[in-house]
């Protein structure tokens, strides 16, 4: 399980965004490895400023397009539905996960964002098979700076507040939402400033695996891809 980096294309949605482009580096994703994990790495893409009324983009992340130092005691697994043909996840031996602020098996990665806008999140999961106290369809996510509506700080790292991603007893794959969990009031994610921010996923049960995340502002801001996979 370790840090990460992150190659993230945003796809207009409701309007072309006309914003400077953020040079970042590329990087492919290998093998994960151990550790602490480092700063989050950049995303490739181009900043969402909102133009002439138009809402920013939307933020859509591959497993497949971030490097193993993004991961902590998490690994890239071999999967043909996924795109780039890796999901991420971790062996189920039936033992329990715990809640941040433990610092369990996650990753990381930083995405630009708009101040004022919500966005909710979501994360295409494989749930896995449940096994002794490991259900293996729980990530909690949680975000840099990250305030609610009225402006308080909610969902940081190293805190205990954060949202859940809990998907259904069905083995397989599913979008599954993030909804508020403890030290949240509401599903939806707003930011104070525009920037970049880091986004942390932990696995909140051993055996669970996804591939996508998205950061919505428009598109799914009120339902779920209906497609496996969203195209960037």
């Amino acid at each position: 399980m370790t840090g990460i980096l992150v190659l993230v294309l945003l796809s207009a949605c409701a309007g072309s965004p006309i914003s400077a482009p953020v040079p970042i580096a590329n990087t492919a994703a290998p093998e994960a490895g151990g550790g602490v994990p480092s700063p989050a790495p950049e995303v490739n893409t181009v900043a969402p400023e909102t133009v002439g009324g138009s809402p920013p983009s939307e933020i859509i992340v591959y497993a497949s397009d971030l490097p193993s130092d993004a991961l902590f005691e998490l690994d890239f697994i071999d999967d043909s539905a996924s795109p780039g043909g890796k999901l991420i996840g971790l062996p189920n031996t039936g033992d329990e996960l715990d809640p941040p602020p433990e610092n369990d098996p996650h990753l990381t990665f930083n995405v630009p964002v708009q101040s004022g806008v919500p966005y909710r999140c979501w994360v295409h999961m494989k749930v896995g098979t449940p096994k002794g106290r490991s259900t293996a369809n729980v990530v909690w996510v949680q975000f840099s700076d990250s305030v609610n509506q009225a402006n308080e700080e909610v969902l940081r790292p190293e805190t205990n507040s954060y949202l859940t991603a809990q998907g259904p007893q069905q083995e397989g794959w599913t979008w599954v939402g993030c909804d508020a969990g403890p030290g949240a009031s509401e599903s939806l994610v707003y930011f104070p400033a525009n920037g970049e921010v880091t986004v942390r996923i932990q696995a909140g049960a051993e055996g669970v695996g996804f591939d996508q995340i998205i950061l919505s502002p428009a598109k799914f801001l009120n339902a779920a891809p209906s497609e496996p996979i969203v195209v960037k």
